[in-house]
């Protein structure tokens, strides 16, 4: 078996993972159009999504014979992240939706549309493919990095319930697949960004692990505390009242000396 067919078979592998990565989002758009909210949900990932996929695309059809596997996965992408972005459009409140339209036009066409023509007019060739598959790393790179928010908050809440094995798992052996891909074909834009998908995947299944069955931290018993609080309370209650029958008790006194010593006021 030659180079040629490790690369499609790593490449088809990739192309089944990528598809399921990419059905991953599915659960959370149901349950915004069940909602009919986005629920505090953001649209950026989706739109970068679009974006790295509309790009890779475009790479694929540069590099012509050893780009047919990459057309078909983006391809695919390229629809799904359409129809998550179109329904986090229909449901999301107006600012959402007015900044949502802003940040596609921005990247996916002018954004993508520079690129584009630049690369079209003013480069040709190897420079050409070299150029485009810079631009590609990056946001394949930039792609991987996303969950580094939900890294740091497991790490903050030590709580996995944002963070589930099973897609980093999946992110991983993407990452892996693509990665031998890249290096069958020698394609280092390919294989060298699914490096630090691999590193990133394994870091998230380390906090995982790590996370999945937090120790409850072992706190005071509040009705105790409360009672606690409640014994202070009387006591200073009591304290107080003590105060004031002594404060009481010496006007009384004084006022009977006052009255059994009438004489003493006229001297004064």
């Amino acid at each position: 078996m030659d180079i040629h067919h490790f690369a499609f078979v790593f490449g088809l592998m990739g192309n089944i993972i990528s598809f399921l990565v990419l059905l991953a989002p599915a659960p959370t758009f149901y349950q915004i159009y069940k909602k009919k909210s986005t629920e505090g949900f953001h649209s950026l990932p989706y739109v970068v999504s679009l974006l790295s996929c509309m790009i890779w695309i475009y790479y694929a059809f540069l590099k012509k014979n050893t780009g047919l596997l990459l057309i078909t996965i983006n391809s695919f992408g390229c629809v799904l992240e359409s129809i998550y972005i179109s329904i986090f459009l229909f449901y999301a409140s107006k600012k959402l939706r007015i900044s949502t339209i802003k940040l596609v036009l921005l990247l996916n066409v002018f954004g993508y549309g520079s690129m584009l023509l630049s690369t079209l007019y003013l480069a040709e060739g190897s420079k050409r493919i070299n150029i485009v598959g810079w631009v590609s790393l990056v946001f394949n790179i930039s792609v991987f990095a996303a969950p580094l928010s939900s890294m740091r908050r497991v790490i903050k809440t030590k709580s996995v319930e944002f963070m589930p094995f099973n897609l980093s798992m999946c992110l991983t052996l993407n990452a892996v697949m693509w990665f031998f891909y890249g290096l069958s074909l020698k394609d280092y834009y390919i294989a060298l960004p699914n490096t630090i998908g691999f590193l990133f995947g394994i870091v998230q299944m380390v906090l995982y692990l790590m996370y999945k069955n937090p120790q409850p931290l072992v706190m005071e018993d509040p009705v105790k505390v409360q009672n606690h609080q409640s014994d202070h309370i009387i006591e200073v209650a009591k304290l107080s009242s003590d105060n004031k029958n002594d404060a009481v008790t010496q006007d009384h006194v004084e006022s009977k000396n006052k009255q059994n010593n009438p004489g003493d006021n006229d001297n004064v």
